[in-house]
């Protein structure tokens, strides 16, 4: 416990004095954030706003995990290091793309497929190796299942190690893109996803203190390192916390791809590895309406340029739009809402998704027990 407070407490602090260095850096080096010509015209004046600021979210979160367990004199488990490794891999893909937009002056930086490349590797490695054998704890658990897991693993839906790679595959890079998506208003995406990693910290608490080797019976919990995970939850938000400092509207730097990508990596690796994928949908809930939005959008309005069919039956024109813009919070925006409106009742969802995670995760083992 006392590694967990740590954690949390000397990422903040990194995270909260370290930003305001860095956007002394970055504003001096010219790392400014490039806009979307076709976005909210609100939002043009952010241009030249420091970016990447990622790279102190990440910083801050390693160290303060690390310096942890070196005060507490614990050796790092090995979900810890995939988790880091997660971690990192996503943030340093980000980091090309931010570096890109940032040389080249334009708002696109790497090409869909090349980010979509970056992020496949680094979910390659980290579901390879977390169900390698050799990584087997005391009790013979590899730091990821192949079983499909909700609040812990569904025994019938057990997969061939190589389906459960994909599976890997699609939660993390659906959970780094769903994140991506929502960083488009100051504090958003952070103060959500803090949210979410302060969920995290006392889920895997409570796997700690449940597990099958300490207490047995049908609810406990088959978990590897729960304790380790919830030292690097706790970090996470502590670093999202100290960064929203200066994230907040008007935000005095953006995280940029950098961090979004990184964070959502990180959000996939905590559900891998406690056993809770499709927890996470809810848990993540306010991600998973906005990326369903940007579907939509995409979808009917191709749908609605190329078929007749479509038109006649939704009675729609041609390149129909749902929403006015995409994603969902820039809708909102162009209805005439404020920045700071739309981030802070975003959050209350945000909030809500996360508290009915955390009541489904805890009534199971109620009704379990």
């Amino acid at each position: 416990m006392r590694a967990i407070l740590l954690g949390g407490g000397l990422a903040l602090l990194f995270s909260l004095f370290g930003t305001r260095v860095a956007i002394r850096a970055f504003t001096r080096l010219g790392l400014g954030q490039e806009v979307r010509d076709d976005g909210p015209t609100t939002h043009h004046s952010k241009r030249g706003t420091p970016t990447m600021g990622g790279v102190v979210i990440i910083a801050a979160a390693v160290l303060g995990y690390l310096l942890a367990k070196l005060v507490t004199l614990e050796a790092p488990s090995a979900s810890a290091l995939l988790l880091l490794f997660l971690l990192v891999g996503c943030g340093l893909v980000g980091f090309l793309d931010d570096y890109i937009k940032v040389a080249k002056r334009r708002s696109l930086g790497l090409r869909s497929k090349a980010k979509m490349v970056g992020l496949t590797l680094v979910a390659l490695v980290f579901g390879v190796v977390s169900l390698l054998p050799a990584l087997e704890d005391d009790n013979g658990l590899t730091p990821a299942s192949t079983a499909v897991s909700f609040i812990r693993d569904v025994e019938w839906l057990t997969l061939p190690a190589a389906l459960a790679v994909v599976l890997f595959w699609l939660v993390i890079t659906g959970s780094s893109n769903a994140v991506n998506l929502s960083d488009g208003l100051d504090g958003l995406a952070t103060g959500a996803s803090m949210m979410v990693f302060a969920a995290y910290t006392l889920v895997t608490i409570w796997q700690n203190n449940q597990a099958c080797d300490l207490t047995g019976g049908r609810t406990c919990y088959d978990v590897r390192d729960p304790l380790d995970l919830a030292v690097i939850a706790a970090a996470l938000t502590g670093a999202c916390f100290g960064f929203l400092w200066w994230n907040a509207s008007p935000a005095e730097i953006i995280m940029g791809d950098t961090g979004s990508l990184a964070l959502g990596g990180a959000l996939a690796g905590f559900a891998i590895l406690t056993r809770t994928e499709l927890l996470l949908l809810v848990l993540g809930g306010l991600f998973v309406v906005i990326t369903l939005s940007v579907v939509i959008q995409v979808v009917v309005f191709k749908a609605s340029r190329g078929s007749g069919l479509f038109r006649r039956v939704f009675r729609v024109g041609p390149g129909h739009r749902v929403f006015r813009i995409a994603p969902l919070h820039h809708h909102f925006e162009q209805l005439g809402w404020a920045e700071v409106t739309v981030a802070i009742r975003f959050w209350i969802i945000a909030g809500l998704c996360v508290a009915t995670g955390l009541g489904i995760f805890y009534a199971e083992w109620v009704v379990g027990s």
